[in-house]
């Protein structure tokens, strides 16, 4: 798989990752400090099976990486940060202000 192919792939998971807040929440949690699935769990509406396939979702983007330890599966954010994400967006976002000027730029010389 080229590099190229292998980055897109890369930034879809993360991206289909991010896409539900649920997912988003976890990561916030896991911010301020590791926890259990369980304690995961007791933060949200849910059962623990459906806060395991979240943390599954994540755990295979990078965002977020589990021991076992005993009885319980400890959780803490993952290796992978958000910096293909972040240039993703910035070179989005270059394109589209080199749009707007030209649109600008076009609106200018149309002025009658």
């Amino acid at each position: 798989m080229s590099q190229l192919v292998q980055y897109q792939v890369e930034l879809d998971r993360t991206f289909a990752a991010l896409s539900d807040s649920t997912r988003r929440s976890i990561l916030l949690r896991l911010g301020r400090s590791e926890a259990t699935v369980g304690e995961l769990a007791a933060g949200f509406d849910m059962t623990l099976t459906g806060v395991k396939k979240h943390v599954l979702v994540l755990e295979e983007a990078g965002l977020v990486t589990t021991e076992k330890v005993g009885r319980v599966r400890r959780c803490r954010l993952g290796p992978r940060r958000l910096e293909d994400v972040e240039k993703w967006i910035e070179s989005y976002r270059s394109m589209l202000e080199e749009r707007l000027d030209h649109l600008e730029a076009f609106l200018e010389r149309t002025k009658g």
